[in-house]
């Protein structure tokens, strides 16, 4: 069985120190033999998402040893976007998919590990694991956490944010907000719905990178640990066989993902990630390549946040297997694709059957939307691109009159004090990458809207970014981010901004020559951190349009 890194660790004479350190960790005799197999677990008890991904390591772990080969656990961190939604904390989340990348790649780099598997529940866990593995470029697969259920009410998280609007409209009173909020978390697993880490979950899965069936699981599940149990099998396979992530995350394979995301109704944060994963392993993916990509890709799931369906329903009745399998006969996906177990995505998916119904998975025939949700729009306000999810509920166009924020808490008051109307825009503004720094989701504030009844009355645009949760006529991304002097940071109380899907645009519709002017003589009044992670980040992190990146 190849051993390509360890040897170097552990064989001959002159490695006896380090085989000592080992043998103190429990390393027998036999073990120096076999691959060593990294697990790295995003296990923590500070969100519902990991809690239990613990326990599933240590099943990873039994089945790389009943397949002969040496696992070893070991943990990297993990925050939850939801517990720190609309406060400061929030501007960790993202920078937390960096620090996952960089500590695989630390611990596997230095302890000579063959092959890795690593596991992630809450959503910056998926693109973080990744990108370390992409980093690596190792024997590897990821196995997502899975899924938790909905409340007995069918309610969740995002339940809760909206209930917020709700009860700041006065339509809930206070003990009516807090039974929601008591009832709709209940146990391990991610937020339930189409959301960012179930987004994510399923474009790995599309990406080759997980097997089959990982996606959609709930996390408390028998088919959850037969997913673990089968890693180890999986992993030594390409171990010895040097599968690495740069044979199955090929362009064509992103293109999968991206098709996958968009039939799904997928969060506008899979642009962002997607981007960064092909950076990562060296493709060269695009804004443009989800236009391109979407203008064939029909919306087929009706899955929350827009939808109806919780993602335990649709894993009820056979997971994204037979969603890709249509895709797949309708030539939407590349069949010929690489993945995990060693065979090619039209292998895994040639004895796939047919959904029973349409109920959540619509026919191609007869989709939710004909094209995709995502939309990248270019204009005067966002000339290296920004990124809208609209499904065509909230119609396809908005003219309206800007109401300018400099930070998420401002604008949240705004809505919350009811001083937001019909026919506005909400600006909110300096929360980009560099400048948040961060990039913070936006669920407090476009939550808020839904819950007074806005969510089709008002746009949205921003260059921080959105959850998997929100829905309404939203802009996101937008780049050249405020902090970096963009179009963005020089909007006024009353300008009119156009957002137009069908011609993919966004504008300020005011005259080129008093937007020169306001450039001109616009100082930044944006104040980051001077130490720690968080200035380390804004120093270092690219645009949005980049997907963030910080190499």
């Amino acid at each position: 069985m190849t051993r390509k890194y360890s040897k170097q660790l552990v064989d001959g004479p002159n490695q006896a120190a380090s085989r000592s350190m080992l043998r103190g960790a429990g390393f027998e005799d036999e073990d120096f033999q076999k691959p060593f197999i990294g697990i790295a677990s995003t296990g923590a008890k500070v969100t519902p998402c990991n809690m239990h991904i613990n326990e599933l390591a240590e099943v990873v772990e039994e089945s790389i040893k009943q397949s002969n080969g040496k696992g070893i656990l070991f943990n990297t961190i993990t925050v939850s976007d939801g517990i720190s939604m609309g406060t400061q904390g929030m501007k960790y989340s993202l920078i937390s998919r960096e620090v996952i990348a960089d500590s695989i790649e630390t611990v596997v780099g230095c302890l000579g590990y063959d092959g890795v598997v690593a596991i992630g529940g809450c959503d910056k866990n998926m693109p973080g694991c990744i990108m370390g593995l992409a980093r690596l470029n190792r024997p590897s697969l990821f196995i997502y956490g899975g899924s938790i259920k909905p409340s007995d009410e069918n309610t969740d998280y995002v339940t809760v944010c909206e209930k917020t609007g709700e009860f700041a409209k006065g339509s809930i009173s206070e003990p009516e907000l807090i039974h929601v909020e008591k009832v709709s978390v209940k146990g391990p697993g991610s937020c339930g719905g189409m959301y960012t880490a179930n987004t994510m979950a399923s474009a790995i899965e599309a990406l080759g990178m997980s097997l089959p069936g990982s996606s959609s699981q709930d996390a408390i599940s028998k088919d959850k640990k037969n997913d673990c149990m089968d890693a180890g099998k999986a992993v030594m396979n390409l171990v010895e066989k040097d599968i690495k992530p740069s044979d199955i995350m090929t362009k064509k394979a992103f293109e999968n993902a991206i098709t996958i995301v968009i039939a799904l109704g997928g969060s506008t944060n899979a642009v962002l990630h997607l981007l960064a994963m092909a950076y990562t392993i060296g493709v060269d993916l695009q804004l443009d390549d989800f236009t391109r990509i979407g203008k064939n890709t029909p919306v087929l799931a009706d899955l929350k946040p827009f939808g109806s369906h919780f993602m335990s329903e649709l894993n009820a009745t056979g997971g994204i297997q037979p969603l890709m399998k249509m895709l797949l006969e309708n030539n939407l996906l590349h069949g010929d694709c690489l993945t995990v177990t060693g065979k090619t995505l039209a292998e895994n998916l040639a004895n796939i059957e047919p959904y029973k119904n349409d109920a959540i998975i619509k026919h191609i025939n007869d989709p939710i939307k004909n094209s995709s949700h995502l939309r990248i729009l270019y204009g005067n306000l966002a000339e290296e691109g920004a990124v809208a999810k609209i499904t065509g509920k909230e119609g396809e166009s908005f003219t309206g009159t800007a109401k300018v924020f400099d930070s998420e808490e401002e604008g949240v008051q705004a809505i919350l004090d009811n001083k937001i109307e019909a026919g506005d825009v909400v600006v909110i503004r300096f929360e980009g990458p560099k400048g948040g720094p961060g990039m913070r989701e936006m669920l407090k504030p476009t939550s808020a809207i839904m819950g007074q009844g806005l969510g089709d009355k008002v746009a949205f645009i921003t260059d921080g970014r959105f959850s998997g949760g929100t829905h309404g006529f939203v802009v996101g991304h937008i780049t050249p981010e405020a902090a970096d002097g963009g179009v963005l940071a020089i909007v006024e109380n009353g300008d009119q901004i156009t957002i137009d899907a069908i011609t993919d645009k966004i504008s300020l519709d005011v005259d080129q020559d008093k937007i020169d002017n306001r450039l001109r003589n616009w100082k930044n009044p944006n104040k980051v951190p001077t130490k720690g992670v968080l200035a380390k980040y804004s120093k270092i992190v690219k645009s949005a349009s980049l997907g963030a990146i910080t190499d």
